[in-house]
């Protein structure tokens, strides 16, 4: 993606609103298994359904304008805020190492499930979640940082 329309990307703030909303994150954390075992399976209707649910996700639900930044729904969202100050070019440190250990974790969930291995899709694709939610763990930890140092120096610029 040209850094240009990464930015435009990242500053869209329609987008953004709707998929800082808990239920956009939460409902496209099963979208990769779900994909892998429609791949396995070789159900390409549930294939297509998942790829067109995945890229219509983040404007499906209304922007979060909850107030409540407790739990899990609270990460979700902090995990998305992070994704969005990443994307407009903060350093994200561990996080960038994790998406780039997860594209050949996923490529080879790909594999493994369109050679239809049980045991190896399984694995990948385990290890595939447990790499997006950490991804999204130092996502949240990246929001949380810039918030805090918003509030320790709220006029610097």
């Amino acid at each position: 993606m040209s850094s240009r329309l990464k930015r435009r990307f990242a500053d869209s703030e329609f987008f953004w609103g709707r998929h800082a909303n808990p239920a956009s994150g939460w409902s496209r954390v099963p979208t990769g298994p779900l994909l892998l075992y429609a791949l396995y399976r070789r159900n390409w209707k549930l294939l297509a359904g998942t790829v067109l649910f995945v890229a219509v996700n983040p404007i499906l639900f209304p922007a979060d304008e909850s107030e409540e930044d407790d739990g899990l729904e609270g990460w979700m969202t902090k995990g998305v805020c992070g994704e969005q100050l990443w994307l407009q070019g903060t350093d994200a440190g561990r996080a960038n190492w994790l998406n780039v250990l997860n594209v050949p974790v996923f490529l080879y969930a790909l594999y493994s499930a369109y050679r239809q291995h049980p045991r190896a899709t399984f694995l990948a694709t385990a290890a595939t979640m447990a790499l997006k939610l950490l991804f999204v763990n130092e996502m949240a930890k990246l929001y949380e940082r810039d918030q805090s140092r918003q509030i320790e120096a709220p006029f610097a610029d």
